[in-house]
């Protein structure tokens, strides 16, 4: 079976660390928000193999682009596969204008 290299990019680590950041301080649950992190980096490793078992964005733009986006929890993880790697490239708040803050990123 083919490995991929996972490759968290600047912005999805900085958009964890605020995820961390806004449980930890200011919902004042700072084992939940470790849960949080540990849950969503966990499912990022998963995608050393297989990563296409998660399927293509739907809309046009993104769809195009090879983005992908894996649910976990109330959080959205965007990527793209590239050659041999798996490029994280967001992580998100499900509830949150994705497509904007896509944009914005």
């Amino acid at each position: 079976m083919k490995q991929y290299k996972v490759q968290i990019t600047e912005k999805a680590l900085s958009d964890m660390e605020e995820i961390y950041y806004y449980i930890a301080e200011q919902l004042q649950a700072p084992e939940a928000a470790m849960g949080q992190y540990t849950r969503i980096a966990d499912a990022i490793e998963t995608l050393d193999t297989f990563p296409e078992r998660v399927k293509l964005m739907e809309t046009e733009e993104e769809g195009a682009l090879g983005l992908r986006l894996m649910l976990v929890d109330n959080f959205s993880v965007f990527f793209h596969t590239r050659e041999d790697r798996v490029i994280i490239t967001n992580v998100l708040y499900s509830a949150s204008d994705i497509a904007k803050r896509l944009r914005d990123s």
